[in-house]
């Protein structure tokens, strides 16, 4: 088998859902593939402060902040972070509109004080891997900071949620020229909570410049994934999988669908796909 590039969404992918450590069967997954010299590179949507705890696991590159930065090995091949007129004005916008901000930074995130109401009401009840990742995030401190300290470090995106979806969609209207809003979550009463992704990248463009700069076809690839932040690579790569209780959407979309990390998910699809 030719050599492949596997991306890997990490929560609710490498990490079950609502976990905060992956199964033993998907770390010896990683290694094995790695073993049989296949290349395996996280993917997603975190800052590369948050997922740095993923590292210890062993990865040949990093896609970070939903693909505005990339590390190829210990090489930075691309970082995107807004430019500062967009960054102020998007940020101005959203606080007009009273929508709660998470701006993310590349090893930090600043966080409104509304935005912890909003996961204590809201996370507990389903809700997507994203949300719950970050409500966990808030109950480590994982570097996360009050709004009013941001100082205007740069930023490569913003999760943004409220109560009430078409005051979302209001904010959202002057900014859609220069940003693609992913919606994760809408609930029966009202609440809404989704990212805005600068259009200048996303997963997908990620994996087509990481094959880029290795020189590896882009068929030559397998994409896993749970939350429709991760569209854009199911989308792109060889093979898109979908992990069983990711979104519905998605997995509509998927050429695969992987059992649940927890029920050793990706050490199954990695056999069935002869990775390892």
């Amino acid at each position: 088998m030719n050599r492949k590039i596997i991306f890997l969404d990490i929560d609710g992918t490498f990490i079950g859902m609502g976990q905060t450590e992956p199964p033993v069967s998907a770390v010896e997954a990683v290694r094995r593939a790695r073993e049989n010299g296949h290349l395996v590179y996280l993917c997603t949507g975190r800052n590369y402060g948050m997922l740095s705890p993923m590292l210890q696991y062993g990865f040949d590159g990093v896609i970070a902040n939903a693909g505005g930065y990339i590390l190829c090995g210990e090489e930075l091949i691309y970082n995107c972070p807004m430019e500062e007129e967009l960054r102020e004005r998007t940020v101005r916008i959203l606080g007009e509109h009273g929508v709660a901000r998470m701006l993310e930074g590349l090893d930090a995130a600043y966080v409104d004080p509304s935005v912890s109401d909003f996961m204590e009401r809201e996370a507990p009840e389903g809700g997507s891997s994203e949300l719950k990742r970050w409500k966990e995030a808030m109950a480590q401190e994982m570097n996360l900071r009050p709004i009013a300290e941001y100082a205007g470090e740069p930023l490569y995106k913003i999760v943004i949620m409220c109560q009430d979806g078409e005051q979302m969609m209001r904010a959202y209207e002057p900014l859609q020229e220069d940003f693609l809003l992913c919606l994760q979550d809408f609930t029966k009463n009202g609440f809404a909570n989704g990212e805005l992704i600068n259009r200048r990248f996303d997963k997908g463009q990620a994996v087509r410049r990481v094959c880029g700069h290795l020189g590896v076809a882009v068929a030559d690839t397998f994409g896993f994934g749970d939350s429709m932040n991760d569209k854009e690579m199911i989308e792109t790569a060889g093979v898109g999988l979908c992990m069983a209780d990711g979104n519905a959407k998605l997995r509509e979309i998927a050429d695969d669908i992987c059992p649940p990390a927890v029920e050793d998910g990706l050490y199954k699809m990695f056999e069935k796909y002869g990775l390892i």
